[in-house]
């Protein structure tokens, strides 16, 4: 009889602990992991052409950072096979270029890239926007020198985005070639109205707005929703990190520090942001004459 008894609560007990493993499995079933995403956005400088030695040191730091995502601008002399290459020493199957011509944009991934869409009309530089992990992904790379031109191709991004399926998750990154208000009060020496204002006169630019700085292109932005990643997560302590120009040596006056390069994610943006940064140190400042920027998020 008390054999039988401790079997009776042994089945049971079995039974019971079945039943929580089924359970949870099927709980986790209903409930998939996440998935991380390291997104680094980098204007390169003129593909390396003016200086080649620096790209061993850019290969090599791309490898340690151990990207997911790579949004590129200034491919000069860049084809689709190099691109390729350049990718797979950094683990990533999947690369995008925009052109072979001027000022290229490219995308290297280590996911899929679907849905490929390559813009040169309207923009002066081209526009890639592509579909990674289920989230539009637009490599921008604004005008440099024309405040104008800069306002009639982030028209048309904003216009491109609405043709996207509603609930979208989007994200442009890259170098925008202008100013963020919310960066305005690191202006307000007024160096940089004076350094455009000669700059403009020597190369018939048009990058001040009636004398001014303009901000209108990051007005728009905002106004779409999108929220600045790099402005958002910084520290109590912050100390401003411009983008623009790093401590390359080139020729020429190049005024002030700057934010240039943005990461930005739209309000139907479906993941947590978990770190972004504009990465500033002793070996990036000599990769390019910009600085990369950084976004770290999962997607749920």
């Amino acid at each position: 009889m008390i054999m039988q008894c401790d079997f009776k609560r042994y089945s049971t007990g079995l039974l019971y602990c079945l039943i929580i493993v089924f359970a949870f499995a099927c709980n986790q079933t209903q409930s998939p992991g996440t998935t991380k995403i390291r997104l680094i956005t980098h204007n390169v400088y003129y593909g390396f052409t003016k200086v080649p030695e620096r790209k061993k040191n850019w290969l090599e730091w791309m490898r340690n950072q151990n990207p997911d995502i790579v949004s590129l601008q200034e491919l000069n002399g860049y084809t689709p096979e190099q691109l390729a290459e350049d990718a797979s020493s950094w683990g990533h199957p999947f690369s995008i270029l925009l052109k072979e011509d001027g000022f290229p944009t490219g995308v290297t991934s280590r996911f899929p890239i679907e849905d490929i869409q390559r813009y040169q009309e309207g923009f002066h530089h081209g526009l890639i926007r592509v579909k990674i992990q289920k989230i539009y992904l637009y490599i921008i790379h604004l005008h440099p020198s024309n405040w104008e031109f800069r306002h009639r191709e982030i028209d048309q991004i904003l216009s491109n985005m609405e043709t996207l399926p509603k609930g979208s998750s989007i994200i442009l990154a890259g170098d925008f070639n202008t100013f963020s208000p919310m960066d305005g009060k690191y202006y307000s020496h007024g160096r940089l109205e004076v350094f455009f204002t000669q700059l403009d006169s020597l190369y018939k630019g048009n990058n001040l707005n009636n004398g001014q700085l303009d901000f209108g292109v990051m007005e728009k932005i905002d106004n779409a929703g999108l929220v600045d990643l790099e402005f958002t997560h910084r520290p109590q302590d912050y100390l401003f990190t411009g983008t623009f120009p790093a401590l390359i040596e080139k020729e020429g006056e190049h005024g002030d520090l700057r934010r240039l390069d943005f990461i930005f994610v739209n309000d139907q943006f479906d993941g947590e942001v978990t770190k972004t940064e504009v990465i500033a140190n002793d070996t990036t400042q000599y990769l390019s004459d910009h600085l990369p920027v950084l976004a770290e998020f999962e997607l749920f």
